[in-house]
């Protein structure tokens, strides 16, 4: 392990709150959130002298949290999928109505599929689309006007559903009403 840089360090831990502060509106749960923020700073010490100092690694360390969301989304979602196979198998949910188990469905090709587009389609998308929030608080965040956030957002939802209908198939192309790609595909083009 390279010694990290002081500056960087200091960088990090002044910004400690806000940082904070974004994993919480994301997770919802405070706990949740001092967990990811400690096991990246964990990540973010062991990657020593490979961070660059100042405005960048603030920069670098938010797209380091985003990550440790999207790999904590994609645990909660195979044990939900775990658990929707041991309700298969035998153990019947009555409360799940049919359009929540459909949105499911869908939600698990859509996810899949984020690690293709550009970085910032695939942070708004998620953030709008799947997490509800605001488009006017996205872009806040991302620093942009709600108008910038919203063209981009068009954009990304059009290079999502390029990439699902290339992926899925012929479901894709009637609505994903009856799914049964499985497991998405990866995308070979990554043209938007």
């Amino acid at each position: 392990m390279s010694e990290t840089d002081p500056a960087v360090v200091e960088a990090l831990v002044s910004n400690h709150r806000r940082f904070l502060d974004f994993l919480e509106r994301r997770t919802g749960d405070r706990a949740r959130a001092e967990d990811l923020l400690q096991s990246a700073f964990v990540r973010a010490l062991e990657k020593g002298g490979g961070i660059r100092t100042g405005e960048s690694s603030v920069a670098w360390f938010y797209r380091l949290l985003r990550n440790a969301l999207v790999d904590q989304h994609r645990a909660d979602a195979a044990r939900g999928r775990a658990l929707e196979g041991r309700a298969d198998r035998g153990l019947e949910d009555e409360g799940e109505d049919e359009e929540a188990r459909l949105h499911g469905e869908v939600c698990r090709c859509v996810v899949d599929l984020l690690p293709t587009l550009k970085a910032e389609y695939a942070e708004l998308i998620r953030s709008v689309d799947l997490e509800g929030e605001p488009v006017q608080s996205a872009a806040r965040e991302l620093g942009i006007t709600p108008n910038h956030a919203s063209v981009r957002l068009h954009r990304a939802r059009k290079a999502l559903l390029k990439r699902v209908q290339r992926s899925c198939g012929t479901c894709a192309a009637h609505g994903c009403l009856d799914c049964s790609c499985g497991e998405p595909r990866p995308c070979r083009d990554f043209e938007v």
